[in-house]
């Protein structure tokens, strides 16, 4: 027998069936397998170098590209100087940085 509800509904419209909600997991280190660790960052980069590298590389190719378009023989010699001593510059200090912010206690695979 339907219940008041039911008859309301159209005949494709069903109640949401019931489910289980799930929990946050409980750290429990004993529980966790050989090869897991909830501690360690999974491609061992800190993902806020991640970012800086995203930004600082987007913001250069924004003006080396408006160096280009909105200049003349000068300014794209001189975006192409920047460019030789900017992209070795900003690799350099992002690797020390992520040496620096890597975790050495929980290293990835």
């Amino acid at each position: 027998m339907a219940t008041p509800n039911q008859k309301s509904l159209h005949p494709i419209i069903r109640p949401a069936e019931q489910y289980e909600n799930p929990k946050n997991p409980v750290r429990v280190d004993a529980a966790l397998g050989p090869t897991e660790d909830l501690d360690r960052e999974p491609d061992g980069i800190p993902h806020h170098v991640i970012g800086y590298t995203v930004g600082f590389s987007v913001m250069l190719a924004i003006l080396v590209g408006l160096m280009f378009l909105a200049g003349n023989a000068t300014s794209r010699v001189m975006a192409l100087v920047l460019v030789a001593i900017a992209v070795p510059t900003l690799v350099s200090v992002l690797r020390t940085r992520a040496d620096r912010d890597r975790d050495h206690l929980h290293p990835s695979r």
